[in-house]
């Protein structure tokens, strides 16, 4: 079968920070609430099934809520786990995404380099502009306790990168964003696009980035990456769309044709197709009930890989169709910027119909045009650099 990655979400939406943008403690109702810990259970079943797939690589990705929260014992045990149950020669990656508030102890940063943990940190920038919204529970901002764990994660040695969330604070500040990430020596970047629906209102949430401000940041990055030197500097939608000039296809599922790059499973072994969608209309099962390998591959997970195909007359004629694909479905999901908050449209479509909210087009649409046009033809003299030798790129994370 077509090899996946597992997205674990160990404490489910649970957090030690509570940040206002956060999208997945919306979806708390769904996943459970308060003190959620995947029971040792769960984890080795996971495990012991997943490696029995004998994938060239097998990939566990730890994310959250706050994948810290389950303690050092809990990651400990994982390795052991997969070390038990892997074979000779199969290569096994694990990667943290986290706030690293907890990451500022010697004991832990040894254990992520020792084992080869790929972290990526979440910091949004500048202590102004990350304390705006990455707050505690106390209502105080993380800034500091975040380069505290960087200066621990260097000190050992751990391999991290940083995500970025982009919304309308960090959008107006593209140059003071980069040149912090740059200047506390990062060389490999996430930005994602921070957008969500109000729950009160059904409306847009003032925190998200519109599409201008988005398209505008991209290419502003993108110049600071040219000026900076795409051999010296790793960004995650830039290595994408480089592999997409060279080899003719991406390497994130935001620009692929199908979403079938991973699944996701639960604290409580339940499983979904993607971690946006964790609701119970799209759960596919429960590693207890049915084979991690038949969950995967099941109607369900291919009736949602194929709707990412489900594009708007607009996607259909635009010219850069073959690179977006429409972007994350997510993106053409929520209600508040296309349809009028009383229309039933998108209910008729969650309800299976291939109608929108699916085939509508993404609320980044312009934002990517803007910004495929702008940065296109350097990307393919850059690609044609790569191929012919001339410029060499920094290895790839894992």
């Amino acid at each position: 079968m077509q090899p996946f990655t597992l997205l674990i979400k160990p404490s489910g939406s649970d957090c030690n920070i509570d940040c206002t943008y956060c999208f997945y403690k919306c979806r708390a109702p769904q996943v459970g609430t308060g003190r959620q810990r995947m029971s040792g259970e769960v984890l080795e079943r996971l495990v012991k099934d997943y490696l029995g797939l004998r994938f060239p690589m097998s990939g566990f990705a730890w994310q959250g809520g706050e994948p810290t929260l389950m303690g050092l014992d809990f990651y400990q045990r994982a390795v052991e786990l997969q070390k038990k149950y892997g074979i000779a020669g199969q290569e096994v990656g694990n990667s943290l995404q986290t706030n690293a508030i907890l990451l500022d102890s010697a004991e832990w940063c040894r254990f992520l380099h020792e084992n080869k943990f790929l972290v990526g940190i979440s910091l949004d920038g500048p202590k102004e502009l990350h304390d705006h919204y990455r707050l505690d529970l106390g209502g105080h901002g993380t800034w500091d306790r975040v380069m505290r764990a960087i200066g621990c994660c260097k000190e050992h040695k751990v391999e991290f990168n940083t995500l970025t969330l982009v919304n309308h604070l960090t959008a107006d500040h593209p140059d003071e964003v980069f040149d912090c990430l740059i200047g506390l020596g990062v060389r490999y970047l996430q930005f994602i696009p921070c957008v969500e629906v109000d729950p009160q209102t059904g409306q847009i949430a003032e925190f998200s980035v519109s599409p201008k401000q988005y398209g505008d940041f991209q290419c502003r990055v993108f110049d600071r990456w040219i000026q900076f030197g795409p051999q010296r500097l790793s960004i995650r939608d830039f290595d994408s769309l480089l592999s997409y000039c060279i080899r003719g296809h991406p390497t994130i599922c935001t620009f692929d044709r199908q979403c079938s790059q991973y699944i996701v499973v639960e604290h409580t072994g339940d499983v979904f197709p993607c971690d946006f969608f964790v609701e119970p209309k799209w759960r596919l099962g429960n590693i207890f009930e049915t084979p991690i390998e038949q969950l995967a591959a099941c109607a369900q997970k291919k009736a949602f890989a194929r709707r990412k195909q489900d594009l708007s007359n607009k996607c259909l004629v635009c010219r850069h169709l073959a690179i977006c694909r429409g972007g994350c479905m997510k993106d053409r999901a929520p209600v508040g910027w296309a349809v009028p908050t009383n229309s039933t449209e998108h209910i008729s479509a969650m309800d299976g119909g291939h109608s929108p909210p699916y085939g509508r087009e993404s609320r980044f649409c312009e934002s990517y045009r803007q910004f495929f046009d702008y940065a296109l033809p350097r990307f393919m003299q850059v690609a044609a650099q790569i191929r012919s030798g001339a410029l060499v790129r920094p290895r790839q994370l894992k």
